[in-house]
C-alpha cells in the first residue's frame, strides 16, 4: 500500500508541477503579449476554466497522496525518505497556501472588476499574480524533486 500511494504521490506532483512550470513558461509569456482589452477577458476565461474537476482533483492529490503514504507504514523506509517526503508535503502545503490567499483573491478581484477599464485592471493584477505563480512554481517543482528523491534513496 506503501509503495502504491508514493506512486500516486509522484504522478499528482508530477502532473502538478508540470501544470504549473506550463503556465510560467509559456501561457503567461503568451498572454504578456495580448492587448489589455485581450489580456483581461483571457485570464478570466483561464481563472474559470481551469479550477473544475480534474485540476481540483490534482490539487488536493499533491497533499494527500504524499501524506497518506506518509502515514502508512513502509517496510524499510529510511529517515531519509521520511524526510524528504514530508519535505515535499511542506512544499506543497506552502504552494496551497499561496495560492489560497494570493492568486485566487487576485482571480477573484479580476473576475469581479466589471466596468473598470482594462489597463487599470491588468495592473492591479498582473505582476503581483504572476510574483505569486513564480513562487508557486518553484514550490512544487520542489516537492516533486523531493518526492522522487525520496522515492530513489
Amino acid at each position: 500500500m506503501a509503495s502504491l500511494l508514493l506512486a500516486l504521490a509522484l504522478i499528482s506532483t508530477g502532473l502538478y508541477a508540470g501544470f504549473m512550470l506550463i503556465f510560467q513558461t509559456g501561457v503567461m509569456p503568451a498572454l504578456a503579449k495580448l492587448s489589455d482589452e485581450q489580456f483581461v477577458p483571457a485570464m478570466r476565461r483561464i481563472n474559470e476554466e481551469v479550477p473544475r474537476s480534474v485540476f481540483m482533483a490534482v490539487f488536493v492529490a499533491i497533499i494527500v497522496f504524499p501524506v497518506a503514504a506518509l502515514a502508512v507504514p513502509a517496510e524499510g523506509r529510511s529517515a531519509a525518505q521520511t524526510w524528504l517526503l514530508l519535505a515535499g508535503v511542506v512544499c506543497a502545503s506552502v504552494n496551497h497556501l499561496i495560492t489560497i490567499t494570493g492568486n485566487v483573491p487576485l482571480n477573484n478581484a479580476l473576475a469581479s472588476s466589471g466596468s473598470s477599464p482594462d489597463s487599470e485592471v491588468r495592473a492591479a493584477f498582473e505582476a503581483k499574480w504572476n510574483r505569486f505563480h513564480t513562487v508557486r512554481t518553484g514550490l512544487s517543482l520542489a516537492s516533486f524533486v523531493l518526492i522522487v528523491w525520496s522515492s530513489l534513496v
